[in-house]
């Protein structure tokens, strides 16, 4: 039959004999389709690789919408990353802030929160200083021993609070000389004067202090202007 035709001549192929090639030849003569045939049935390994690349080419197609989907979400996922990442220095940062703020704020309130205090206390080294100014200088003598007396604890006691305003960085400001600076002094009047530069002090009317560096109270002056 047919079939048997074409397994014969398949298995005459692979034999490659001179005999059998002789005899295909007059076959194919008769029947042409046998050629066809025999050669189908004598590269049987080429058709199977055939059909593995055309199936690994369609399941590389159906795979392609999955990797697509897998890409998207990749791409999410690390936008997502980055979001969370950049948010998480931001708190890292704004924390930090806090941190330093808050420190300030506490060495702040070490250094003034006497401040206040401070502020009390100055009227009083104001009067200690008028009482010892107010005494005669010619009248601290031995003939008045009482006078003498008070006059040195008056003196003593304003050099002990100095000592103690010092202590807590509390300082004098008695600017006669100096250049005028809003932030330290505050002008009382302007008047020229003889012999001094102009924007100059002339006169301290009452003593100013810093506390730490910062004006507690300004210097109340008098400033020499052009005339």
């Amino acid at each position: 039959g047919p079939a048997w035709a074409r397994c014969r001549v398949a298995n005459l192929l692979q034999s490659r004999h001179p005999f059998n090639v002789i005899f295909i030849f007059l076959c194919l003569r008769t029947s042409p389709r046998l050629l066809c045939v025999a050669t189908q049935q004598k590269n049987p390994g080429q058709n199977v690789d055939e059909d593995q690349s055309q199936s690994h080419n369609e399941q590389k197609a159906e795979a392609s919408p999955a990797e697509k989907m897998l890409t998207e979400e990749k791409a999410k996922l690390e936008e997502q990353l980055k979001e969370v990442t950049d948010k998480y220095k931001r708190a890292l940062a704004d924390a930090e802030n806090v941190r330093q703020r808050s420190q300030k704020l506490v060495e702040e309130a070490k250094l003034y929160g006497i401040q206040s205090f401070c502020k009390d206390l100055l009227e009083v080294a104001d009067i200690l200083e008028k009482a010892t100014e107010s005494v005669p200088k010619e009248e601290i003598k031995d003939e008045n021993p009482h006078l003498k007396s008070l006059y040195e604890g008056l003196v003593m006691t304003e050099v002990q609070i100095q000592k103690v305003f010092k202590k807590h960085g509390l300082l004098r400001l008695n600017p006669v000389g100096a250049k005028f600076d809003p932030y330290e002094h505050e002008a009382l009047f302007h008047a020229p004067m003889e012999g001094k530069e102009p924007g100059t002090i002339a006169l301290v009317s009452k003593i100013g202090y810093k506390l730490h560096g910062r004006t507690l109270r300004p210097a109340l002056v008098g400033v020499v202007k052009d005339a």
